[in-house]
């Protein structure tokens, strides 16, 4: 994995906290009121700097990013740095059994909101069993493109018949799997999208 800096003239920028912890608020179903009692943090505080009327001290935004569930570096976006993640062939994270095997082509930073993942299905294969519990955290969403072959998305129960350059989105926080019941295999992108689905 290779990091690439930001150049000097991307300093980071205070006045885009406010609208970071509004759509983080919101992507967690949390109210303005709500978010303060798990902070410690006022809601006309927190109100104050989802606006960018004030930019919040270091405490403050402490408390906002554990209330939000991040640590302050992540709020702050300060272990991104602006910097572009480079993940070569050789360096993505790869597993996967009974004729399906998967990589996660995006790098495992911290705070990210989404992935990156290409799935091989064998013929008769399946990526996981019809009583697997969902295995995305509440308001996932997931988008897969079938790039080679056909398969069939169970999801919640209902069968979706998929065929090469077919694009599907679900609820990932759903009982779900694709299978391969065809002679050939099967290969698919997927991009899942944590936690931003609104309740």
């Amino acid at each position: 994995m290779v990091i690439v800096p930001a150049s000097p003239e991307e300093p980071y920028d205070p006045t885009a906290v406010g609208p970071r912890v509004r759509a983080l608020r919101e992507a967690m179903g949390l109210s303005l009121r709500e978010l303060a009692l798990r902070c410690g943090v006022s809601a006309p505080m927190l109100s104050q700097v989802e606006r960018g009327e004030t930019s919040p001290t270091l405490q403050v935004a402490s408390r906002i990013a554990r209330g939000l569930d991040l640590r302050l570096s992540q709020l702050l976006r300060l272990d991104e740095a602006g910097a572009v993640t480079v993940v070569r062939t050789g360096e993505r994270r790869a597993g996967g059994s009974r004729g399906h095997s998967f990589e996660i082509l995006t790098p495992p930073l911290p705070g990210q909101r989404s992935e990156l993942s290409l799935h091989t299905l064998a013929p008769g294969a399946a990526t996981g069993g019809p009583s697997d519990p969902p295995l995305h955290e509440p308001g996932s969403r997931e988008t897969a493109l079938v790039q080679r072959g056909s398969v069939v998305l169970v999801c919640d129960g209902r069968r979706y018949d998929l065929a090469s350059g077919d694009c599907v989105t679900f609820d990932a926080d759903l009982p779900h799997r694709f299978e391969n019941s065809g002679s050939e295999p099967a290969e698919l992108i997927a991009v899942l999208s944590a936690g931003l689905r609104r309740s």
